[in-house]
């Protein structure tokens, strides 16, 4: 036989895999693996590594390293993410995790290399030598790591995740700043006779993000039903404008517009006709509703150039255009909007986000519950 297998404990089985040559005393050589789960699933892995051997695919998983399970991940993960998030995972294992875990054995990679890891990034971690990294980026490679470790233990690579003994730096939750009602009326009325005027505003009444605004077609939109359809988003990755699908599958919805957005849309779909008559052959009709003044797609960089010119025009201090989707969520809460619902204009992947988010906003709309609560009960033991 070529392999065989024995229980090895309640869960688990070895796999025994017969190399197909004698030692010096005339026995078969053996290979063994252990497989977590029923023997169905140790059955299942017994083909596979058989049908390895036979195609001179087999690597044996005590010899594989670090470096060759990350560029393996990485090519298993690429169809399943957007490709910003594959750039960003590739960059950082091609940069540090290879460099620093690369030559090490897969099965001989521990919590104690990643702490070190981790402890040397913070004080000495920056590419250009001046310095460390910060304990965010720091626990961002982490978890990059850990996903990686994990689909190794799923492959039947290692017996457990390293990373779930590491301990990554502890970052502290930065409260997410949302524009006062006078910051705002400065900032919009700034913007008025500017091209940003209606992409802040449809920030501000929409929590839309900067991609999916810069992402958005007249198709998109309809001003009779006063909706638009988040469908895409526009990026930049590696120097070139990349239009993809939204973040995730609830970041693909419906956005109710109030009428004051309509009314700026409806002016500005008539500005961008004029303007196209007015170019002629020369206007790129790509259908965006944000653009160029040629009709061409709005690069990221450059929007985001212009929104901060804005900003430092109005003297109005360190505003992104992202505290624009804050602030319209905070409004939402603080006018007792249901949770729920501002999840969904947001497009968040769950509730919990949504609660992690702007858990700061809650204790006040607690206290204005119960005053709410009370007014009704002196209504009521008043009568």
């Amino acid at each position: 036989m070529r392999g065989h297998i024995r229980k090895r404990g309640k869960n688990s089985w070895s796999i025994a895999i017969s190399l197909g040559f004698q030692d010096a005393h005339g026995k078969y050589k053996y290979k063994w693996h252990t497989v977590h789960g029923t023997k169905r699933d140790a059955e299942v892995e017994l083909t596979r590594i058989l049908k390895q051997l036979d195609e001179g695919s087999y690597v044996n998983p005590s010899k594989i390293t670090v470096k060759g399970h990350l560029e393996k991940w990485l090519s298993a993960v690429e169809p399943n993410v957007s490709r910003k998030t594959f750039v960003g995972y590739q960059e950082i294992c091609d940069r540090h995790l290879i460099p620093a875990f690369g030559t090490i054995r897969l099965r001989k990679l521990s919590p104690e290399h990643l702490d070190t890891y981790y402890a040397e990034a913070l004080c000495s971690g920056r590419l250009d030598g001046k310095g460390g990294l910060t304990a965010q980026t720091v626990l961002h490679h982490h978890r990059i790591l850990s996903q990686a470790l994990e689909r190794a233990v799923k492959w039947q690579l290692l017996g457990s995740n390293p990373a779930k003994a590491a301990e990554p730096p502890r970052v502290s939750k930065t409260e997410v700043r949302a524009l006062d009602t006078d910051t705002l009326g400065t900032l919009l009325k700034a913007a008025k006779l500017t091209i940003l005027y209606v992409p802040v505003l449809l920030a501000v009444t929409t929590g839309l993000r900067r991609g999916e605004l810069l992402g958005l077609k007249w198709a998109d939109v309809d001003l009779e039903a006063k909706t638009l359809r988040v469908q895409r988003s526009v990026g930049r990755v590696r120097g070139s404008i990349h239009v993809t699908p939204p973040k995730t599958e609830k970041s693909r919805r419906t956005v109710a517009l109030p009428e004051s957005t309509v009314a700026e849309l409806q002016r500005h779909s008539l500005s961008q006709k004029k303007n196209k008559l007015r170019l002629g052959s020369v206007y790129v009709d790509e259908d965006w509703v944000f653009a160029r003044q040629n009709g061409a797609i709005w690069s990221p960089d450059a929007f985001t150039g212009s929104f901060r010119k804005l900003v430092r025009d109005s003297k109005l201090g360190a505003i992104r255009f992202h505290d624009l989707r804050h602030t319209h969520a905070t409004q939402l809460l603080k006018n007792g909007i249901f949770i729920k619902v501002v999840s969904e204009r947001l497009g968040h992947s769950s509730i919990q986000i949504t609660l992690d988010t702007y858990a700061h906003v809650l204790p006040g709309m607690q206290d204005e519950a119960a005053a709410s609560i009370n007014a009704t009960m002196v209504e009521i033991l008043g009568k």
